[in-house]
């Protein structure tokens, strides 16, 4: 290509612009007058220059406050295990103090990749101020964040104790929510058992092969990266073979159980967006209203919310010190237990009581019972307290259940009653008699009920949802998570 002919400029093998040369200074001057004399922008120089780093950033900057913050909790358990002291020889590590703030302040800028934030180091004022111009290697900081995962949580408990304390948390008022996250497994990296054994049998053979491999036939540097890429997928399929455990426990199925082999942890999910299946996770958040801060995040592998309340209020308290005083949530998490659970340990719940009119509906379905003989078609009587079919037989009481938040108590036709009765195939098909089932709730649910019944508490309801959708929005469209 010609030097006067028009360049691309190409990033990532895609053309952006056309860049044309810059006019020359005779282009912009008048006719009979000499051509201006301009300063012309040089880029193709390196600079050696001073750099006053603590003038890199403005004093109310997001970092200053993030190295400030880290600075106040209780580091001491990140420098436990450091083995280089003053006196004897060896390389000096990176603070934790460093490591952590730039772990955080990534976070904050939506980088949760060590590489990204090694490399900015290099140039971004921000990463520059935390490190104090100096390089950070991305494995060191990537094997901080491993070896240190419990200890980083309780700092996180920490960093809500001093949000607490600065007023910024009062766990006056929080909300509760979930969202499914898809994992990095696909669908057809499931295994069932037999599989599993086979393939973490070969992954064994194949570690043992690498470990006898001669260095000399492969160099050394290719053998090492072999041997870990080997170990990492034995490691992976045993793992997976004790999630397949775990699993199958708690399936229908237990001989339809499978594992992944790439991200054992996952599990199948419906998706709230599409209503198909993938390997997913549940992500918790509870976030504090007052300034729409997060103060408790819980990754699971539950389908569903209905088992989360409870375990998201005790870990708030024994991280924050002290309860809520208020959750707010969908009908997800307002089951009877999750409601006389809230009110035993003197939290308010406000959300949607849960309607069990479908399960009904799909149950009388199933049992084959007509519209005509639901339990609504039968006559209660308080004294001799019994019921009276709609073909005039009488159903006596039966027994009584107690159960947490109600209690039930059933009633019975005569077998012989509904062996004559010439509605029995719609009434009672599957069975030989009829029987009703009368539940009284609980103090603590009718309490609930009554309380949402009222404008204030379907209006905050209303009110808070913005605040319970605020973690998703950041892990969705900051993060990528989705």
């Amino acid at each position: 290509m010609d030097a006067d002919e028009p360049q691309a400029v190409m990033f990532a093998d895609v053309h952006l612009w056309e860049k044309h040369p810059a006019p020359a200074p005779e282009a912009h001057a008048d006719a009979g007058r000499p051509a201006p004399r301009l300063r012309r922008v040089d880029r193709h120089q390196l600079l050696l220059r001073p750099v006053d780093v603590e003038r890199l950033l403005p004093p109310d900057h997001p970092a200053r406050a993030i190295w400030e913050l880290v600075g106040r909790c209780d580091l001491s358990p990140f420098y436990e295990d450091i083995k280089a002291v003053e006196g004897v020889a060896g390389r000096r590590p990176y603070d934790p103090h460093l490591l952590i703030s730039l772990l955080i302040y990534g976070y904050h800028e939506g980088i949760p990749s060590c590489r990204e934030i090694a490399e900015r180091c290099h140039y971004h004022p921000a990463y520059q101020w935390l490190t104090g111009a100096e390089p950070v290697c991305a494995h060191s900081l990537s094997d901080f964040r491993t070896a240190h995962g419990k200890a980083l949580q309780e700092l996180m408990a920490q960093v809500l104790a001093l949000l607490a304390g600065e007023g910024l948390v009062d766990l006056q008022q929080v909300t509760l929510d979930g969202t499914k996250i898809r994992a990095a497994a696909g669908s057809d990296t499931f295994r069932r058992e037999a599989t599993l054994e086979k393939l973490t049998e070969q992954a064994r053979q194949r570690v043992q092969e690498l470990e006898s491999e001669d260095p000399e036939v492969v160099s050394q540097r290719a053998l090492k990266a072999q041997q870990r890429a080997a170990r990492e997928r034995l490691e992976r399929l045993e793992k997976a073979q004790e999630q397949l455990q775990k699993v199958r426990a708690a399936a229908k199925q237990p001989e339809k159980a499978r594992a992944s082999t790439t991200d054992p942890e996952a599990r199948i999910m419906q998706q709230n967006n599409d209503g198909g299946y993938a390997p997913s996770y549940n992500v918790q958040f509870t976030t504090d209203a007052q300034q729409t801060v997060i103060v408790g995040v819980e990754v699971t592998q539950e389908g569903g919310d209905a088992q989360q309340l409870q375990p998201a209020m005790q870990r708030l308290k024994a991280e924050a010190g002290q309860a809520p005083k208020q959750v707010i949530a969908d009908s997800g998490y307002t089951s009877r237990n999750d409601v006389v659970a809230m009110t035993a340990a003197g939290i308010d719940l406000i959300g949607p009581p849960k309607n069990g009119e479908a399960q009904k509906e799909t149950l009388y379905k199933h049992r084959g019972v007509a519209l005509e003989f639901r339990p609504e078609a039968f006559a209660y009587e308080a004294e001799p307290n019994q019921y009276t079919c709609p073909q005039g037989k009488t159903l006596p009481y039966q027994s009584k259940a107690t159960e947490v938040g109600q209690t039930k108590y059933t009633y019975a036709a005569s077998p012989a009653d509904c062996a004559a009765c010439a509605q029995k195939g719609r009434c009672c098909p599957q069975a030989q008699r009829r029987t009703i089932v009368r539940t009284e709730e609980g103090p603590e649910m009718v309490a609930f009920r009554r309380k949402m019944e009222t404008a204030e508490a379907k209006a905050m309801y209303k009110k808070c949802g913005a605040v319970a959708e605020f973690p998703h929005a950041v892990i969705k469209d900051r993060y990528g998570l989705r």
